[in-house]
C-alpha cells in the first residue's frame, strides 16, 4: 500500500513522550501513516490545512488550548475530520470525555495509567482499529464528494440538543423528529423463525462495541418516546466511564437512561446501560423482570459480554424478545443472538456501510442469526416499528 492509500493520522498531546509513543503505534501499523504532531489544540488548528489528515488523536488536558476548546473551535469552523480522544481514566476524565463526545468527537480510548501512560501500548489494537475505521469512512466520504478532504469548509453534523426532563415526550430541540418507521424498507437476511407462538415483544437487548458511543447517541436521540418495552444495553466500555455515558445519553434521549444496578427492575421505556467490568443478565419474575450483575469470567474477551446478555434473554423471554447487534470488533453477541432467533425472537444488525468496524454484526449475519440488516440512520425507526408491530 503506497502512502497516498494509507490513512493519515495527526497526534495532538502536550506530552512529548505520549506524542512519540502514539506516533510509533501509527508508524508501525499497516494502513496508517503519521502525518504530523501537535502539542496543543492551537498548534493543531494551524497545522490542519497543510497536513489534511484523515483522523486526529487528541489529548484533552493541554495548555493554551485544551481538547474541549479545540472541539468547540472545530465545530465552529465546520471541520469534519474525525477525532479520537485519549482520555484519563479518572472520574473527572470520564465527565470531560462525555462532553467531548457531545461536541462531536467520534470515540475515545482511555489512557491506562493517567495523563502520561508509558503503558499506552496495551490499548494499541483498539486504537488502531478506531483510526482505521473512522479514518477510512472520512476518506471515502470526501472521495464521494469529489472535493478532497475538508480542512474547515463543510458544515459539521448537527449534534442532538439536550431536552429538559419536562419535555421528554417531544423530539429534542434543533433535531428532526424520528423518521416514520413505515418508510424503512427491511431486507430479510436470514429466514425468520415463526413468531406464531412467540407472543408480543417484552424486552429489547442490544450489543455494541467499537464505534458504539456515537452510534448509541444517534439511535437513542431518535428513538420513539412511546417505546413500550425495557431496553438493556451492553456497550464495551471501561469501568469508570459507563456512569457518565448513561447520564450523557439520558440528556438527549426521550426515554429514561441509567447505568444498571443489580436488581434494577425492567420497566417499559427505561434503558439500562451495563456498568463497565460487569456482566449483565435478565431474570424474569412473577411481577417484573430484573437485571443481575456479576463479575464472572470474561466471555469472548469481554466483561460485559453481549453473549451473556443475549443468552439470558433467550432463556427467560424466548421469542418474546428482540436483539440488536451493532458496530464492533470481534464476534461478541453473534453466537447467542442465534438462541434468540431460534426461539422466534426478532434479530436486527447494523449494516457494513454504517458500522465503524463491521465485526460483530458481520459474524452474526454469516452464522444465519440475523433477520434484518439496516443502516444506522434507520436503526431507531426500525426498532420502534418492529416493537410496535409485535405488541
Amino acid at each position: 500500500m503506497n502512502e497516498k492509500e494509507q490513512i493519515s493520522v495527526v497526534v495532538c498531546d502536550d506530552s512529548a513522550l505520549m506524542r512519540n509513543l502514539v506516533g510509533k503505534m501509527v508508524e508501525n501499523s499497516d494502513g496508517l501513516v503519521l502525518a504530523g504532531k501537535a502539542m496543543n489544540g492551537r498548534f493543531l488548528l494551524q497545522k490542519l490545512p497543510r497536513l489534511q489528515p484523515d483522523v486526529i488523536v487528541l489529548d484533552l488536558e493541554m495548555p493554551d488550548m485544551n481538547g474541549i476548546d479545540f472541539l468547540k473551535e472545530r465545530k465552529a469552523r465546520g471541520i469534519e475530520i474525525p477525532v479520537i480522544i485519549l482520555s484519563s481514566i479518572a472520574r473527572r476524565g470520564a465527565q470531560v470525555t462525555m462532553e467531548a463526545l457531545s461536541l462531536g468527537a467520534s470515540d475515545f480510548i482511555p489512557k491506562p495509567s493517567g495523563s502520561i501512560s508509558e503503558d499506552i501500548h496495551v490499548v494499541e489494537k483498539q486504537l488502531v482499529e478506531l483510526l482505521k475505521g473512522y479514518g477510512s469512512k472520512y476518506r471515502n466520504k470526501a472521495d464521494r464528494r469529489g472535493n478532497g478532504k475538508t480542512g474547515g469548509t463543510a458544515a459539521p453534523p448537527k449534534e442532538p440538543s439536550e431536552p429538559s426532563r419536562e419535555n421528554r415526550s417531544a423530539p429534542a430541540a434543533g433535531t428532526a423528529p424520528p423518521p416514520k418507521a413505515a418508510t424503512v424498507k427491511l431486507e430479510p437476511a436470514a429466514a425468520p423463525v415463526s413468531r406464531a407462538d412467540a407472543g408480543p415483544v417484552e424486552i429489547l437487548a442490544l450489543g455494541i462495541s467499537t464505534g458504539g458511543p456515537n452510534a448509541l447517541r444517534q439511535v437513542f436521540a431518535q428513538i420513539s418516546p412511546e417505546l413500550a418495552v425495557p431496553v438493556v444495553v451492553v456497550q464495551h466500555m471501561p469501568a469508570g466511564f459507563t456512569t457518565e455515558f448513561a447520564k450523557s445519553l439520558d440528556r438527549i434521549c426521550p426515554l429514561e437512561v441509567k447505568e444498571a444496578a443489580d436488581g434494577d427492575v425492567l420497566k417499559a421505556g427505561r434503558i439500562l446501560i451495563c456498568p463497565g467490568n460487569y456482566h449483565i443478565a435478565v431474570e424474569k419474575r412473577r411481577l417484573a423482570g430484573v437485571v443481575r450483575l456479576s463479575q464472572d469470567d470474561l466471555v469472548n474477551g469481554h466483561r460485559p459480554s453481549a453473549d451473556v446478555l443475549f443468552a439470558s434473554v433467550a432463556a427467560q423471554y424466548a421469542g418474546r424478545s428482540m436483539a440488536v447487534i451493532m458496530t464492533g470488533m470481534g464476534r461478541d453477541g453473534a453466537v447467542e443472538m442465534g438462541s434468540i432467533h431460534r426461539k422466534g425472537g426478532i434479530t436486527v444488525a447494523q449494516d457494513a456501510g454504517s458500522s465503524i468496524v463491521y465485526g460483530m454484526p458481520k459474524v452474526a449475519a454469516e452464522m444465519g442469526h440475523v433477520q434484518y440488516i439496516v443502516p444506522l440512520k434507520d436503526m431507531a425507526s426500525t426498532i420502534s416499528r418492529m416493537v410496535q408491530e409485535n405488541q
